[in-house]
């Protein structure tokens, strides 16, 4: 079966939220599956000393999980206006999957999580596309025939679904953001279901 990877690093648990939400979406498009996986912290240990597999949420993400989906959903807080080093270093590490361009013509779709409304969200999205596009995907955002892209007082943007998690990085997702993360998914699982056949 076809599937919608649902790539995702959280630090405080919102990104994970909307990963979730996401892969709910996809998996209303049809015979799609969604496959949640996240990727290990980066830190100043060597990465020996973490565990090859996490202690709770999510399983960590493999080059074939990535090789083999038929889209992406990729997700990351804002750090400064960007992902977290935590995902840019996977990232960082697909050399092998752009040489062999097997990510080519899959549709991919992006989503983050601010402490503020103008924390950088748009500025992420954009920056997390950037490599997706060197991988020769293609990009899909949230039109604004998405009618909780207008009324949302939080996060939202076309580029792909956002949140605003508040100054301690609290908050839940609004009624518009949750709204906004299926539909993101269920546009992705659609269009990988037909860009597939």
């Amino acid at each position: 079966m076809p599937y919608v990877l649902i790539l995702y690093y959280s630090r405080h648990g919102a990104t994970a939220d909307m990963a979730t939400l996401i892969a709910r979406g996809a998996e209303q498009a049809g015979d799609i599956e969604a496959r949640l996986r996240t990727v290990p912290s980066v830190s100043p240990d060597h990465s020996a000393s973490i565990p090859a597999v996490p202690d709770s949420g999510a399983v960590y993400c493999s080059e074939d999980d990535l090789r083999q989906c038929s889209a992406l959903a990729m997700g990351s807080p804002t750090r400064f206006g960007n992902m977290a080093a935590a995902m840019k270093y996977f990232l960082d590490n697909t050399g092998a999957l752009w040489a062999s361009g097997a990510l080519v013509n899959k549709p991919a779709a992006l989503f983050t999580s601010s402490s503020s409304l103008h924390g950088g969200q748009e500025s992420t999205l954009l920056s997390m596309s950037l490599p997706l596009l060197h991988h020769g995907m293609l990009i899909c955002g949230l039109p604004y025939s998405e009618a909780a892209l207008m009324r949302t007082q939080t996060g939202g943007t076309p580029y792909g679904a956002s949140h605003m998690a508040g100054k301690d990085s609290d908050l839940p997702l609004s009624d518009d953001e949750k709204e906004l993360c299926l539909a993101l998914g269920k546009r992705l699982g659609h269009l990988a279901l037909k860009l597939g056949s």
